[in-house]
């Protein structure tokens, strides 16, 4: 069972974040160089004012270029450059607090159909992500016993 502990033991502190401003094109680069799931979005003050999720973003793709078509990738640049964040995020988002229990977030994940939380201060910026990975990672920390022939 998880324990009643902090948030703030098992989130992500060292969070990637784009602007609604940024094009989609920022947003490919991050996905193509970095092993995540969800990008916050925030603005100018770090206030949390959406999020993107890799499907989301697959979902924007063109599902041609899964063919490596060069055609089909220049497509894809062109589409990823001139088109902003703020025009596909998903605006309303969950948010907890590093004080919040993780066995809260487990409870907003099992209710939901989402798989990160962005973890926000008491003046709403962003802080921290917490994400399914982060909550199976702490609530099965231990060795696996090894099975016996």
């Amino acid at each position: 069972m998880i324990e009643d502990r902090n948030i703030a033991t098992i989130m992500t502190e060292e969070v990637l974040v784009v602007h609604p401003s940024d094009t989609l094109e920022k947003v490919h680069k991050i996905f193509e160089h970095n092993i995540i799931h969800h990008i916050p979005v925030v603005n100018a003050e770090r206030e949390v004012v959406g999020i993107i999720s890799k499907s989301d973003y697959h979902l924007l793709c063109d599902h041609l270029t899964l063919f490596g078509r060069q055609w089909n990738l220049e497509n894809n640049n062109r589409f990823f450059r001139s088109l902003l964040v703020e025009e596909v995020m998903t605006r309303q988002v969950a948010k907890l607090r590093k004080e919040d229990s993780i066995f809260l977030a487990a409870a907003f994940f099992r209710e939901n159909l989402f798989h990160a939380i962005p973890i926000v201060d008491e003046r709403d910026r962003l802080v921290g992500i917490v994400s399914t990975y982060d909550l199976l990672n702490y609530a099965y920390r231990d060795p696996v016993p090894a099975i016996e022939a």
